[in-house]
C-alpha cells in the first residue's frame, strides 16, 4: 500500500513538472516569435523610410507585424531609423519585443 501511494505521488510530481516545463517552453516560443515579428516590422519601416520600399513606414511595420501574428504596439521613425514594439498573446499573458533598424552608424577614423 505504501508503495502505491509513493508511486502515485511520484507520477503526480512528474505531471506537474511536465506541465510547468511545457508552459515555459511555450512562453519561450512566443517570445522568439515576438522578437522575429519586431525585427521584420522594424526592417520594413526602415526600408520604407529610406525609400527602398513604397509605403508609409509605420503602416508597413503594421502589415509585417500582422503577417507574423503580432500586434504593432508602437512605431517611431527618426530620419532613417525605425523603432518598433510588437506584442504577441500567450494565453492570459502577452509577449512584448522591440527592435530598431536603420543604416549602420558611420565610423570616423
Amino acid at each position: 500500500m505504501a508503495g502505491a501511494v509513493l508511486a502515485v505521488g511520484a507520477i503526480g510530481c512528474a505531471a506537474v513538472l511536465a506541465t510547468g516545463l511545457a508552459a515555459v517552453g511555450g512562453a519561450c516560443v512566443q517570445s522568439q516569435r515576438a522578437a522575429g515579428a519586431a525585427d521584420a516590422a522594424a526592417l520594413a519601416a526602415a526600408d520604407a523610410a529610406s525609400g527602398s520600399n513604397t509605403g508609409i513606414p509605420c503602416e508597413r511595420a503594421q502589415q509585417l507585424a500582422a503577417a507574423a501574428g503580432a500586434t504593432l504596439a508602437a512605431c517611431a521613425v527618426e530620419g532613417l531609423i525605425a523603432t518598433v514594439t510588437v506584442s504577441v498573446p500567450f494565453g492570459m499573458l502577452v509577449a512584448v519585443a522591440s527592435a530598431r533598424a536603420g543604416p549602420a552608424p558611420s565610423v570616423d577614423g
